[in-house]
């Protein structure tokens, strides 16, 4: 079988600057080409040089002419496509052999490449692949520390050997432009960009990447230092005259408290938008267990306290936002859901946080978590319910209770149970017998998403509430709910 031929993209001049894909095709070829002038240094070779291993063949592809005058019939021009016909046999020979074949290019390929002679040659004969490179506008953008191009700008690439008076042309009627091909030519480019009248925004960068990168206004430069290896950019206008907007900055210097869920668990149940105001704080506010769930940022603040004191963790976030700072206090699930966003919005009402704006950004909910575990449990109409009595009375728990499931609802219980509070499963459970049938499913999710996730599902008259703890959420189903042969619970869409 013959062989393949690749043409190797291997960017400006900085072996860094070489893709991992072509470092690893110039590793396993077979043969590896490159050209260079008569004096046998080639650029390609040398950027590439990490890369070669011992027992390579090389083939140096020498031009025979490369500014100066020849007595071959056809001129310059006859000269240098006898060459490349000549290298592309030599190579061919190769790839007739079965042996694969590199092509090396400083730059891109097919960006004013030296490969692309080859392959126009060869790519119809062989399996031919392309690997692009960082290319020398790319390198001088980064030297300059400054775009080519931002918004609706136009750049245009030129290449040096143009006329002056087009290349002028080109350059009055673009916003941005890179110009190759130099050395030789520099004068007549300067020519040109004085012409156009864009001389004094143009930047003169040599050897882009390297170790002997100069970069300096192209009006300074003495036209006898310059290389081949040399570009003119004309980087972006907007770029060079900054708009600033006073109310922008004014707007985004104000503090702000944005209340964010974290979903149940884990960076997968993080919502792009709650990831996004995390990363924008500058100080953090939350229960310690929830705060430890956002990766530690030197940069920002974290405030931690107690899961029982949720007013003054609010006030203390709201005077941080009253100081400038951003400031996102953090809730498990979603915030708006027995969580910290009432607390917050509650205590921001106050007389003393007036102007103080507060957000609040959702995160998916421990209700939806389970029933996502179990099936379809919420699949019809449900109810959402705190057995926690610590901020309303046991009595008035009892009433909602019983009202739901009178009503028939699935009921989505959150704090069950706690250290402290251990008998209200129990009483919710007999209470709930009254309404419903013993082969009620109920589902038990806990730590879902996390470590330790568990998910079960008993009869409403099996619900042991020793098992029940503090990290549990309970969804109870209706009349109606089902649990299907395969183990998943749902509630039909159709209710009789």
């Amino acid at each position: 079988m013959a062989g393949r031929l690749w043409g190797v993209g291997l960017g400006p001049g900085d072996p860094e600057l070489v893709t991992v894909k072509a470092a690893r095709l110039v590793a396993d070829a077979d043969v590896v080409a490159y050209h260079c002038a008569r004096h046998g240094r080639s650029i390609a070779r040398s950027v590439a040089a990490p890369y070669l291993r011992d027992g390579q063949i090389e083939e140096a592809l020498v031009y025979p002419v490369t500014t100066e005058a020849t007595d071959h019939p056809g001129g310059y021009r006859g000269a240098i496509e006898e060459f490349y016909t000549g290298c592309a046999e030599r190579l061919a020979a190769h790839l007739d052999a079965g042996r694969d074949v590199v092509v090396l290019c400083e730059g891109d390929p097919f960006f004013y490449g030296s490969y692309q002679h080859m392959h126009k040659r060869l790519a119809h004969r062989y399996e031919t692949e392309v690997v692009p490179g960082v290319t020398s506008m790319s390198a001088a953008s980064a030297a300059l520390g400054r775009p080519l191009v931002e918004r609706d700008e136009v750049l245009t690439v030129l290449p040096g050997t143009l006329p002056a008076d087009v290349l002028a042309e080109r350059l009055s009627g673009t916003d941005s432009a890179a110009i190759l091909k130099l050395g030789r030519t520099f004068p007549a480019v300067r020519e040109a960009l004085d012409q156009s009248g864009r001389l004094g925004e143009a930047w003169y960068v040599e050897r882009a990447s390297t170790g002997r990168e100069r970069v300096a206004p192209l009006s300074e430069v003495d036209p006898t230092s310059v290389p081949y290896f040399s570009i003119a950019v004309l980087p972006s206008r907007v770029a060079a005259m900054p708009v600033v907007d006073p109310e922008a900055v004014a707007e985004r210097d104000r503090g702000e408290v944005v209340v964010v869920g974290l979903g149940p668990a884990g960076r997968d149940w993080l919502t792009p938008e709650a990831q996004a105001v995390l990363a924008e704080s500058d100080e953090l506010v939350g229960y310690g267990p929830y705060l430890d769930r956002v990766p530690p940022n030197p940069r920002q603040k974290r405030h931690l306290s107690d899961n029982r004191v949720e007013a003054e963790r609010a006030a203390f976030a709201l005077d941080l936002a009253r100081s400038g700072s951003r400031v996102a206090v953090v809730s498990s699930g979603d915030p708006g859901v027995f969580a910290m966003a009432s607390a917050v919005l509650e205590v921001a009402a106050e007389p003393r946080f007036a102007g103080v704006p507060v957000r609040v950004v959702p995160g998916l909910t421990a209700a939806q978590a389970v029933a996502s575990r179990a099936g379809a449990p919420l699949g019809h109409d449900y109810c959402v319910l705190s057995l926690s009595d610590r901020l309303k009375p046991w009595d008035t728990i009892v009433d909602r209770l019983t009202a739901a499931a009178r009503a028939d609802l699935v009921i989505a219980i959150y704090n069950p149970a706690s250290r402290t509070r251990t008998w209200q499963v129990e009483k919710a459970r007999d209470l709930l017998l009254e309404h419903r049938s013993p082969d009620t499913p109920v589902v038990i999710g806990r730590d879902v998403g996390g470590a330790e996730e568990s998910v079960r599902v008993v009869r409403l008259s099996d619900l042991d509430p020793s098992t029940i703890d503090m990290r549990c959420l309970l969804i109870v189903g209706s009349s109606k709910t089902r649990l299907a042969s395969g183990g998943a619970v749902f509630t039909p869409r159709r209710y009789p």
